[in-house]
């Protein structure tokens, strides 16, 4: 069986002393590194940070160019404060801004930026799903399933 978590997620960089550094800049930090990629530990799970060309032969397809952008890291927060704190933070470390927090069409506030290699985040503070006190995510239960 698969299961229903993610533990690790890798990202492909261009510069990984540039990605290492920005991600400590947020607050990230490192729980082991060796030749060519960085991990740290998040809660629940582990973000790898690994050279594009280096990670696209570890899968297998040494000649691939590795994209950025379609798809989206999320951080969510209990508070409108606190999701500007964050993009605040992103862009103090290098990040670029996609789009400043705002409230949003669903009832939630979020925005987006990019870190050095254009890997799409996202901030949110979404008061339909609450969080538990160590900052991890359960979606409440529906009452349509």
């Amino acid at each position: 069986m698969f299961g229903q978590g993610i533990t690790l997620v890798t990202l492909g960089v261009a510069d990984l002393e540039r990605s290492h550094a920005f991600y400590e800049a947020l607050g990230l930090r490192v729980a082991e590194a060796g030749e060519g990629v960085v991990f740290f530990q998040l809660t629940g799970q582990v973000l790898g940070l690994f050279g594009r060309s280096a990670l696209a032969a570890d899968q297998g397809r040494p000649d691939a160019a590795l994209g950025t952008g379609a798809m989206t890291l999320a951080r969510n927060f209990a508070t409108e404060a606190e999701v500007d704190a964050a993009f605040a933070l992103a862009l103090a470390a290098g990040g670029a801004a996609l789009k400043r927090p705002e409230k949003v069409f669903w009832g939630g506030y979020s925005g987006y930026f990019a870190d050095p290699d254009g890997h799409v985040w996202e901030v949110a503070m979404n008061p339909f799903w609450p969080l538990s006190s160590d900052g991890t995510l359960t979606l409440p239960e529906s009452s349509s399933g």
